[in-house]
């Protein structure tokens, strides 16, 4: 599913709102971007929700870095930006908006740490306590936030929702323990006033930046983290219930067309060009290495867990170069998703997909 897509036209509901209210004040209290010597990082500053998250190498001294940050309009930080600290530990920043009266803390962590390759999705927070976001835990009980949603969209159109009703939560009952659950909902009248009437549950490896999706949702979508091993195959067991009622965009039913899910992941080559890939290019760029993916005829609805084996298949004359590899040079997606069409507001409401036990396999 072109996820990205869902995303991008859920913020233009953030466009027509401001036609008639004021933008929400707590956005005016965000940090835009964070500021470190490209030297002693694997990639880009990575900021979710109320994390920043700096990859950086194995031989950076963590006691004594000072990261500068860009702040919304009017904003101030506590401590100031480019304070030296010790990141051995997270930091906490404190924003305060431009008018005073409206604070966010951000904790600022530094991690040399991989990603993990096996996700049983036992880890969930709330963030604002509005809707959920994952993390996995690393050795030491760290917190990896590799994980982004549309959550955070359907915060916008989905009304007063408890966050057990939002399109992405955990689930109680999985294969062993908690299981990630993905379930298509309606957006409700604000969602059907912009033709944009579900929301399909979803999840995927990357980042999404809010602010910037006001003017570009597509932009905003930044898919894959870095990735330091050559992939074999995504495993994992799933679930699937498809929604009785078929929508098209317009709302319209469509009784001759079944709701869908999906599961796939990419592999791609970074470069001094391309930094991720987007909304825009996520499945088209030449830089795609790899994919894999569900096929239609492996999808079934069932009610018992059901395992997938989906093995990376190389684009034509496509390898994985050692030194690059080496070198931190590729990233990796993994993405799930209740309804395959949903990019295109066509679904089922209730379209309902469990996920546990994810490998990624991979070549050391």
């Amino acid at each position: 599913m072109k996820l990205t897509r869902l995303l991008s036209c859920l913020f233009l509901c953030i466009i027509g709102m401001s036609c008639i209210q004021d933008e929400a004040p707590n956005a005016e209290a965000d940090i835009v971007s964070c500021i470190v010597s490209s030297d002693i990082l694997k990639r880009d500053p990575i900021i979710q929700n109320a994390t920043v998250i700096l990859m950086v190498k194995d031989s950076v001294d963590l006691t004594n870095l000072a990261p500068q940050f860009e702040l919304t309009p009017g904003a101030t930080i506590e401590p100031v930006s480019g304070t030296v600290r010790d990141f051995t530990t997270p930091q906490s920043y404190v924003v305060t908006s431009e008018d005073k009266n409206w604070k966010k803390t951000y904790t600022v962590r530094c991690t040399t740490e991989g990603l993990t390759t096996k996700f049983d999705f036992e880890h969930s927070e709330l963030e604002g306590n509005k809707y959920y976001v994952f993390y996995e835990i690393l050795e030491g009980e760290e917190k990896q936030y590799m994980w982004a949603s549309g959550n955070s969209g359907f915060a916008i159109v989905g009304g007063n929702k408890t966050a057990d009703e939002y399109p992405t939560t955990p689930y109680d009952f999985g294969k062993n323990g908690k299981c990630l659950k993905l379930e298509t909902r309606s957006t409700g009248d604000l969602g059907a006033m912009v033709n944009m009437r579900i929301a399909a549950g979803n999840l995927f490896i990357g980042e999404f930046y809010p602010l910037e999706a006001m003017a570009n949702a597509l932009k905003a979508t930044h898919f894959g983290l870095p990735f330091s091993f050559v992939p074999v195959s995504l495993t994992g067991y799933y679930k699937y219930k498809r929604g009785e009622v078929f929508t098209e965009k317009d709302g319209s039913v469509n009784p001759d067309a079944k709701d869908n899910f999906d599961i796939y992941s990419i592999l791609y080559e970074t470069d001094d060009n391309v930094k991720y890939l987007d909304g825009t290019n996520f499945l088209t760029s030449p830089n795609l290495i790899a994919i894999a993916r569900i096929g239609e005829d492996e999808k079934k609805e069932t009610d018992e867990w059901t395992y997938f084996n989906l093995p990376f298949v190389y684009q034509p004359g496509k390898t994985v170069d050692a030194e690059k590899l080496t070198a931190g040079k590729y990233n990796i997606a993994i993405v799930f998703s209740s309804s395959i069409e949903g990019d295109l507001f066509r679904g089922a409401v209730g379209s309902r997909l469990l996920i546990d036990e994810v490998e990624l396999v991979h070549n050391n």
